[in-house]
């Protein structure tokens, strides 16, 4: 069964500028939805995203028109701790446990780039 965080992110490919989908989780934090690249920096999609200038869509049932707003390495790691408590399949890819200290995730934010999502509305408050 599908949760709310269980989403599609559909992006233009920078080179082809066909539609790439992926299904992503999205992590929520302060009342905002984000999503994760749990490869860091090389993943395709990351890529995509930048180069699309954040424009994008995220998929749940409806298609939602979002921006992606990428997040300062030094404001991550709450974002990132979050993502590892949300998303278990991320977990044998980001270094750092569900419970470990926030300066734990500092350490390895910059590694792994997070995107705020703009459009999507409120995610819930924790």
């Amino acid at each position: 069964m599908a949760r709310d965080r269980d989403v599609t992110l559909e992006v233009p490919g920078r080179s082809s500028g066909r539609t790439i989908v992926l299904p992503v989780v999205l992590a929520d934090h302060a009342g905002a939805w984000f999503v994760v690249s749990m490869l860091g920096e090389q993943a395709n999609w990351v890529r995509n995203v930048r180069a699309a200038q954040g424009h994008a869509v995220i998929r749940h049932g409806a298609a939602h028109e979002v921006e992606l707003v990428e997040v300062p390495p030094g404001e991550r790691a709450p974002i990132l701790r979050r993502y590892v408590e949300v998303a278990p399949g991320a977990r044998p890819h980001v270094p750092v446990p569900p419970r470990a200290p926030l300066t734990d995730f500092e350490r390895i934010a910059a590694d792994f780039p997070v995107f705020k999502v703009d459009g999507l509305g409120q995610a819930p408050q924790a």
